[in-house]
């Protein structure tokens, strides 16, 4: 009786947990970023905003835990993986990317979020940790390794490298110039690595 009566409550919490992040993507995407309100997020899910307040400290930081849990959990970003070949390590990282793009759990609060964030330093800077940050370091990082081994050019910044790889995909998809694909990402990926291979 006891582990059944402490089981709902967390249950309950769990289900107003879900209606709140849900609540705040939908609003989110119906009204942008700097209309949405804790009040209309609390009213769409039917919780109280001290329940809101008591799991999140801020409107930014309910907007993306819900983006966060909008990808069930995943990273924002594909996580780098290291099997000694730079190349197809970065290729493999980069065909995800272009699926996460388009995929609309991502794309539609991405799109939101960005878009307001040229108007908020505060929401720029959640976006860039959330969604760029990881990324950019874990490249970065491989690239020097591959730097120091001689493998590439070391004239050239690390994390400059990595955001020509990564700044094509985004600026492709945010604008929309163009097809956005595998084989988009691997001509980037040739471009970019060939252009700072050292030669033999």
């Amino acid at each position: 009786m006891t582990t059944n009566s402490a089981a709902r409550p967390a249950r309950r919490s769990d289900r107003s947990r879900q209606a709140i992040l849900t609540a705040a993507l939908e609003l989110l995407d119906e009204v942008g970023y700097h209309k949405l309100t804790i009040e209309a997020i609390a009213a769409r899910a039917g919780a109280g905003k001290q329940t809101i307040y008591r799991w999140w400290p801020s409107k930014i930081a309910v907007v993306t835990d819900a983006f966060r849990h909008s990808l069930g959990g995943e990273p924002a970003v594909a996580p780098l993986p290291d099997t000694g070949d730079l190349r197809a390590d970065m290729r493999e990282v980069l065909h995800a990317i272009v699926a996460e793009l388009h995929d609309p759990r991502y794309e539609m609060p991405a799109r939101a979020m960005i878009a307001e964030s040229q108007h908020d330093p505060e929401l720029n800077a959640q976006i860039t940790e959330l969604m760029l940050r990881p990324a950019l370091d874990a490249s970065a990082a491989r690239i020097r390794v591959a730097q120091r081994a001689g493998r590439l050019r070391d004239d050239v910044d690390a994390e400059t490298v990595a955001e020509l790889l990564y700044g094509p995909l985004h600026y492709r998809w945010l604008n929309r110039t163009g097809t956005l694909d595998r084989e988009y990402a691997d001509t980037v990926l040739s471009a970019v690595l060939d252009g700072l291979a050292v030669g033999d």
